[in-house]
């Protein structure tokens, strides 16, 4: 990527308070010298997310997330550091010059702010085309028979795509964007694979385009809904996976909907986009809805992110059943609470709204029941819940249900209620659900990141400290560096060796906040996070004291490791002479710096 001066970083993470930074992110409270919040990137119902402003560094104590502001926006946004520190800077109005060019990675950054802009100023085409196009005046009608005007389409940017492509192509053509920009944005497609002279055809034909945004508001696809009965197209069509979409991290409207979600504790996943629509549109701000596709644990972790109270609000037939059940199985397993608002059938969210008002809707909401109350009463009008034959068959689809709570507690009581209701004991549940433990469990954490995550590096004591002298005193980090050789010899094979060797050989402004950060955010998280713990402990009165002193232990058990190599070799018996008598040589003389070492 291209290169950020280091000066730059540290003059964007000095003028960057931390604790604005993350509040504006989600809520903290002081707690002494300190703030605290649920962690953002685990589940913990007690909250031991950590904010210093002292240091300006975050730390959870839970999952070992921690680092600086960069760290955290690159960690919540899933940013690389360049990108979070541009963020950053433009927060902050500092203007960033970058040192050196990379022509791979600007090209990269390039294409994405042009499909990031190609999306945008395709919203806005396709936006005017149904406001004012006489062609989409079946568009028009369509939103008109929901209960629409001219204000929600301008409102939700919606628009409507012709049904002759090339009025498309044309518009797209004159605005200066190419047929490899609108492939790569997934509107249109080859229509011969890999055959570049073929021509394009696009995805979308003459449907309601719903734009598509990521968290923060950034159009990034568009999901298109039929309007004249179609074979060749399902009901809703939405954008293949693209640079900038990935549908499995994607809700409708979660850009309007999160802050909702954290200010009220709750958050409503309805199954359309219009009746996403129809709940802010009444007030009902909480609201998101899926893109028509599985319900996925980063889907999952992106609303935990906002809220630890999940209600579901999907169709009442059995595809919605299974839906419910489908999003509960990945919610449940990261401690969020799912309940499910039951709709009348033949109903739907902006249904009811339209028909029965806003208030009416809330009460439903206000109705919802706890997830396996509502799957029991969902059972129970499909099968006669009196007879063993169906208890026993409600319990095989419970079981692995109930596995999914991660909480004692919360488990231990689903299974009470369980057991209560299908009319058993609660060891038959219970037996039930321990079988359904012991088959394999997904690692959440692991598939979020593609791979098992590095564990952090584990440091010696005696270089724990040195490192954390070195970062917190310009002095001894100085004094340090005069002592390379002798260092270097007594540090060698131990674990933190490098990561030692790498602070000295950097020189980071020590003992200035934002000059250790800038340092901080070059390294791995699995570096990153013992240093951070050091950070937490004060600097000792007289670090130079406690270095010298340090280094000399690290010198001496240096030493007393190779009186055990030369022990150890002096009981071979088959040594030469020679050998023999140069190993005892040696070991007198390691003795001889051991008694100085211990003496001094």
């Amino acid at each position: 990527m291209p290169r950020i001066p280091e000066e730059t970083v540290k003059q964007i993470l000095a003028a960057t308070d931390i604790v604005d930074l993350i509040n504006s992110y989600l809520p903290l409270k002081r707690a002494g010298s300190v703030f605290k919040a649920l962690c953002p990137f685990h589940n913990e119902k007690t909250p031991s997310f950590t904010v210093n402003p002292g240091t300006q560094t975050f730390k959870c104590f839970g999952c070992g997330e921690g680092g600086s502001a960069a760290g955290f926006v690159m960690s919540y946004e899933n940013l690389p550091f360049p990108d979070a520190i541009r963020k950053l800077g433009q927060r902050a109005g500092i203007v960033i010059q970058e040192e050196a060019y990379d022509p791979q990675a600007e090209r990269a950054r390039r294409a994405r702010g042009r499909l990031l802009e190609l999306h945008l100023e395709a919203a806005q085409y396709m936006n005017g085309l149904l406001l004012e196009d006489p062609a989409a005046q079946h568009a028009r009608d369509y939103i008109k028979s929901r209960g629409y005007g001219p204000e929600m389409v301008e409102r939700w940017l919606l628009g409507w795509i012709p049904e002759n492509s090339r009025v498309f192509l044309d518009w797209a053509r004159t605005s200066g964007f190419t047929g490899r920009e609108l492939k790569d944005s997934g509107l249109a497609n080859l229509r011969e694979e890999g055959n570049s002279r073929s021509g394009l055809y696009l995805r979308f034909r003459d449907r309601l385009m719903f734009p598509i945004r990521s968290d923060y508001g950034d159009i990034i696809a568009f999901s298109g809904r039929q309007l004249r009965e179609d074979a060749r197209g399902g009901k809703y069509v939405n954008s293949p996976e693209t640079p900038l979409f990935k549908k499995s991290k994607v809700f409708f409207a979660l850009d309007r909907a999160r802050r909702a979600m954290a200010r009220e504790h709750t958050g409503l996943i309805c199954e359309g986009q219009l009746d996403a629509i129809a709940c802010h549109e009444a007030g009902i701000e909480n609201a998101v809805a899926g893109l028509g596709t599985a319900f996925t644990p980063e889907h999952a972790r992106l609303l935990k992110r906002y809220t630890d109270d999940i209600i579901l609000c999907f169709d009442s037939d059995a595809a919605g059943h299974k839906a419910a059940e489908r999003a509960f199985r990945e919610l449940a397993v990261i401690g969020l609470n799912v309940r499910v608002a039951t709709l009348p059938p033949g109903q739907d969210p902006d249904s009811i709204i339209k028909s029965d008002g806003p208030d009416a809707f809330r009460a439903l909401l206000g109705e919802a029941t706890e997830f396996f109350d509502y799957f029991l009463r969902h059972r129970s009008t499909a099968a006669d819940l009196s007879q063993p034959s169906e208890v026993g068959r409600s319990l095989d689809s419970l079981a692995p249900l109930i596995a999914c709570l991660g909480e004692k507690g919360v488990k231990e009581a689903s299974i009470n209620f369980v057991a209560q209701r299908l009319g058993i004991g609660h060891g038959a549940v219970r037996d039930a659900v321990v079988a359904a433990e012991r088959k394999p469990v997904r690692d959440y954490r692991a598939e979020s990141k593609g791979a098992v995550p590095t564990p952090p590096t584990r440091l010696d004591p005696g270089i724990a400290f040195l490192c954390q002298f070195a970062l917190q005193s310009l002095q001894v980090l100085d004094w340090l560096c005069e002592q390379t050789e002798s260092l270097l010899e007594s540090i060698e094979g131990l674990p933190g060796e490098q990561l030692l060797r790498l602070i000295l050989a950097k020189r980071p402004d020590s003992g200035n906040t934002p000059g250790v950060n800038a340092f901080l955010t070059t390294l791995p998280a699995h570096d990153q996070a013992p240093l951070l713990a050091l950070l937490e402990h004060p600097l000792p009165e007289d670090p130079l004291s406690e270095a010298a002193e340090t280094l000399g232990a690290l010198s001496l058990a240096k030493l007393e490791r190779r009186i055990e190599e030369l022990s150890s070799k002096l009981r071979n018996p088959d040594l030469s002479p020679d050998q023999l008598v140069a190993l005892t040589e040696e070991v007198s003389k390691v003795q001889s710096f051991i008694q100085s070492a211990r003496s001094s």
